[in-house]
């Protein structure tokens, strides 16, 4: 494909698909992940994840164990996700083609359009709350259907404006936006020091009952947070150069989720003490609401940019992903911009409808989480993948699909590999089984624990087990493995099925 990503320019719209970027056009480093990943997750959006603890009735104590428990799990097993884009130089979806066949990494894109969309809509509907909500009481600006449609509809366009542009421009809103979220953020601590308590008690202590559900809640939320970026990772990895140490790549991936505490511990300290002086907005979940109420007159500013700046920051790395995915599943119809384009309408269609046809936020929240326990068993089989393959692959013959065409050496079964699929399927659906949000969705299997949702444990543990076990009855071809890799020697031949034409 003819383009001029070679142009720098913030304002030269990036032509690039899922195919693979030409090395010489691979000019991103571990420091642009972080900034990537960080801008994404430092939004009102984490902020009201870090209130779950005191939601679910924890002190702040125990909601700060909870959060670096689950942070830092979910870190750890996102970092790898990071590899493959320097790799094969493509998103993490078409990578799965590798373990799933170049039909099966179509459950890859799926998911991470399905995410996409979720945590999109919430952006939007938090940071336009927010801001209408700032607006009225600074202002008195009223909050009508009218105020809050163009709130929503404007923040939307801007945020798919930014997406098309591509790459170069989500990077530099990001740069923005990690460096100013966070003096924000940090500028909260000298307006809520006065009224915050170190030893809020919450209402359920450690002892009695409901204690460790809640807590093992808490942290299930906090380790969603990482999770999530899990098929994202590759859209923005694959401009690093492939010869980057793999050591850093991982570790700006971990350092953006430790960064994350800055809006998660925000958001938990400001829920104690909307707690104390605004109990009734904690009763009826409404974190971001009983914030503006309990903030002092001259953070209200500062709150507002934090809207801005976040929902445009998780907005923008949702979206371009989301993009980039479709593209790469409907080549032949959808470039990356009119897919951009297409989901882009397709997502503000459903905010309107959802917040002003129905009451979706509960139930969208609900789709978040059923969503990362049918991601998360997809991430371990790429993760085990990757360390059984030893790290190789052939970028080449992941593009396959995308070309059109047949063969190759992750062709498999009719273009299915049934081992990783053979793994995911029935993880992810006892995973389902074992999810327990109260008052949104039980799973047939969410009381066996005493009331603890372990969906994401059991879904990791079940996907690792399976997975190894069909590798171990059902070898792969040698094809897959390297030409200095022992499994391939002795083979007569290490050619990779023909390619040809799809019919």
């Amino acid at each position: 494909m003819n383009n001029n990503n070679k142009d720098q320019s913030l304002t030269q719209i990036e032509t690039h698909g899922v195919e693979q970027i030409p090395d010489n056009e691979r000019t991103a480093g571990p420091t642009d992940l972080f900034r990537m990943i960080f801008g994404g997750s430092n939004t009102f959006a984490t902020a009201v994840l870090g209130s779950f603890p005191v939601l679910f009735g924890l002190s702040f104590q125990a909601g700060v164990l909870a959060i670096v428990l689950g942070v830092l799990l979910g870190s750890l097993i996102l970092a790898p996700m990071g590899l493959f884009g320097p790799i094969n130089g493509t998103n993490n979806a078409v990578s799965s083609g590798a373990h799933f066949g170049v039909h099966g990494r179509i459950v890859g894109s799926f998911l991470s359009l399905l995410t996409a969309i979720a945590f999109f809509s919430l952006s939007v509907w938090s940071s336009g709350d927010a801001l209408i909500g700032g607006a009225k009481r600074l202002i008195g600006l009223p909050e009508t259907d009218l105020t809050l449609g163009l709130a929503y509809g404007l923040f939307a366009i801007l945020v798919l404006t930014v997406c098309i542009y591509g790459f170069r421009f989500l990077l530099w809103v990001n740069k923005i936006a990690v460096w100013s979220a966070s003096l924000l953020f940090l500028l909260g601590v000298f307006a809520f020091a006065g009224p915050f308590d170190v030893n809020y008690a919450g209402t359920v202590s450690m002892g009695q009952p409901g204690f460790w559900a809640a807590f093992i809640g808490a942290a299930l939320v906090a380790m969603s947070n990482p999770i999530s970026f899990g098929a994202f990772l590759g859209d923005w990895s694959r401009y690093i150069p492939r010869d980057t140490p793999k050591g850093r790549i991982m570790a700006a991936v971990v350092i953006s989720q430790v960064a994350t505490f800055i809006p998660f511990l925000f958001g938990l300290a400001t829920a104690t003490i909307v707690a104390i002086k605004a109990p009734d907005y904690i009763a009826a979940n409404n974190y971001v609401g009983g914030l503006l109420a309990v903030s002092p007159s001259w953070f209200f500013l500062p709150v507002c940019l934090i809207a801005v700046i976040g929902g445009m920051s998780t907005g923008t790395t949702s979206l371009y992903g989301t993009g980039l995915d479709m593209s790469s599943v409907f080549p032949r119809v959808l470039s990356r911009v009119k897919a951009t384009l297409l989901i882009g309408v397709m997502s503000i269609a459903f905010i309107f409808i959802g917040r002003f046809a129905a009451n979706l936020v509960q139930s969208v929240s609900t789709f978040a989480v059923l969503i990362i326990t049918c991601t998360t068993p997809w991430m371990v089989i790429m993760i085990i993948g990757l360390v059984v393959r030893r790290g190789f692959y052939c970028p080449d013959d992941l593009q396959v699909f995308t070309r059109g065409e047949k063969g190759g050496r992750y062709w498999f079964t009719h273009g299915w590999n049934w081992r990783g699929l053979g793994a995911w399927i029935p993880s992810a659906a006892i995973g389902l089984c074992f999810v327990n949000l109260p008052g949104q969705f039980v799973g047939p299997l969410g009381e066996m624990a005493g009331g603890i949702d372990i969906s994401l444990p059991v879904t990791l543990g079940l996907a690792s087990l399976v997975y190894l076990a069909l590798l171990s009855l059902f070898p792969e071809t040698a094809t897959v493995f390297g030409p200095n890799d022992s499994r391939s020697k002795g083979t007569h031949s290490l050619a990779k099925p023909a390619l040809r034409q799809a019919a």
